[in-house]
C-alpha cells in the first residue's frame, strides 16, 4: 500500500470516531462501515470498564475525541510533510503497548504503518479491545491493510526493530532482550506545572483537567507542583473544586483513603481538600490522588532542575515560564508532532 492510501484509511477511522462523544453519539451516514461497527463501537465504549476498571465511559469518549480530532487531513499532512520516506524499505516493527490510559499506544502503531512498515502489536493486558477495534476498522476501509498488522500474545518473534513501553524495572530487561534491534524503549516520565502565583481561575481550573484525566494515571498527566516560596493555595483550591466529583469513583475513593492514611501514619504534612492531598516532596512521581510540590526561590533554579532531570520529564506546563511549556489543561490533547519522551518516532522508523 502507498502512504497516500494508508493515509486516507486512517482520515477515514478518524471521521468514524468524530461520531462519538461523552455528550452524544451521533451517526453520520456518510462515514464508510458504520452499519458494521457503530453500534459495536458504542457497546466496547462502555464494556471498557469491565476491562480495565480505570476505562470508564467519560474518559475513554475523551481518549476516543482526542483521536478524531487528531486524524484529519490537515493534521496528518502537516505531520508528514516534515519526512522524507523515499528511502524506507518496509520491516516489522514490534511494538510493546502500555495500557494505563486508553488508546495509549495508538500513536506507535499509526507511526508505524503510516512510514510504510508493518506492525507486529502485543498489547498490554490492560487495554487489549479498543486498539483491536481500530485495526478492525481500518481493515475494513482498506482490506490491504491486513497484511501489515499482526497481533500477538505470546512473545514477539520475526521482528526487525521494536517500540517497547512500560516501567523503569521493565526497561532494564527490555534494553537487554533486545540489544540486537534497533529500537525505542520508554520508562516512566512524570509531568509538572510551574506556579507563580499569578495564574487566573481559568488557568487553575484548566491545571485541574491535567491533573484529572484519567484519573492522574498517564506520564502527561501533572503530579507535581513547583511554587513560590509564599504561594497561597486557596485560589488553587477554590477552582479544582470543579473536579471533586472524581472522589464518587470507587477505585479513585479507595486510593485516596489508603495515600491518606499512609501519609498520616508516617506523620507528613498533608494539605487536603477531601479529594486529592498535597504533599511537599521533592520527587516527580505521586501516588493517584495525591499532588506533589516544591518551593521555588528563583525561577533560573527550577529551569535548571528540569534540564538536569529532562529523562524523568514528560510534560513542564506553565504561562510560557519554560522553552516548550505546554499551556494549562493542554497536556492530553496532544499533536501528532508531540513525540512522547521527545524521541522522533517516525525519524526513527526512517533510519532502520
Amino acid at each position: 500500500m502507498s502512504q497516500i492510501e494508508k493515509k486516507n484509511c486512517f482520515i477515514a477511522l478518524g471521521r468514524f470516531l468524530s461520531q462519538f462523544s461523552n455528550e452524544q453519539n451521533q451517526k453520520d451516514d456518510a462515514v464508510w462501515h458504520n452499519d458494521l461497527f457503530f453500534d459495536s463501537f458504542v457497546d466496547l465504549i462502555h464494556a471498557s470498564q469491565s476491562h480495565n476498571g480505570w476505562f470508564t465511559p467519560e474518559q475513554v469518549y475523551h481518549a476516543v475525541q482526542s483521536w478524531a480530532k487528531a486524524l484529519t487531513e490537515d493534521n496528518l499532512n502537516q505531520w508528514l510533510s516534515r519526512y522524507d520516506f523515499s528511502t524506507v524499505q518496509p520491516k516489522t516493527v514490534g511494538l510493546i503497548l502500555a495500557g494505563n490510559i486508553p488508546l495509549v499506544g495508538f500513536h506507535d502503531f499509526l507511526s508505524v504503518l503510516i512510514s510504510g512498515h508493518n506492525v507486529l502489536v502485543k498489547t498490554s493486558s490492560n487495554d487489549q479491545h479498543l486498539i483491536q477495534f481500530m485495526a478492525k476498522y481500518l481493515i475494513a476501509v482498506c482490506p490491504d491493510m491486513k497484511d501489515c498488522i499482526t497481533f500477538t500474545d505470546g512473545k514477539l518473534e520475526n521482528f526487525e526493530a521494536v517500540i517497547a513501553t512500560g516501567s523503569n524495572n521493565t526497561a532494564r530487561y527490555f534494553e537487554y532482550y533486545f540489544k540486537d534491534k534497533p529500537s525505542i524503549i520508554r520508562k516512566n516520565r512524570n509531568s509538572v506545572a510551574i506556579l507563580t502565583g499569578n495564574e487566573s481561575r481559568a488557568d487553575l481550573v484548566r491545571l485541574g483537567e491535567d491533573i484529572f484525566r484519567y484519573f492522574g494515571l498517564g506520564c502527561r498527566n501533572v503530579s507535581k507542583l513547583f511554587i513560590p516560596r509564599d504561594y497561597d493555595f486557596q485560589p488553587f483550591f477554590q477552582a479544582i473544586y470543579e473536579y471533586k466529583d472524581v472522589i464518587f469513583y470507587e477505585k479513585y475513593a479507595n486510593n485516596y483513603d489508603y495515600n491518606k492514611a499512609v501519609f498520616l501514619m508516617s506523620n507528613f504534612t498533608l494539605l487536603d481538600n477531601e479529594f486529592l492531598t498535597l504533599k511537599e516532596d521533592p520527587s516527580y512521581a505521586s501516588p493517584i490522588s495525591s499532588l506533589f510540590y516544591e518551593y521555588y526561590d528563583r525561577l533560573e533554579d527550577v529551569q535548571q532542575r528540569l534540564e538536569n532531570d529532562k529523562d524523568q520529564i514528560q510534560c513542564v506546563v506553565s504561562n510560557g515560564l519554560t522553552p516548550n511549556s505546554i499551556p494549562f489543561g493542554k497536556t492530553q490533547q496532544p499533536a501528532l508532532w508531540d513525540y512522547a519522551d521527545n524521541v522522533d518516532t517516525l525519524q526513527f522508523l526512517i533510519e532502520i
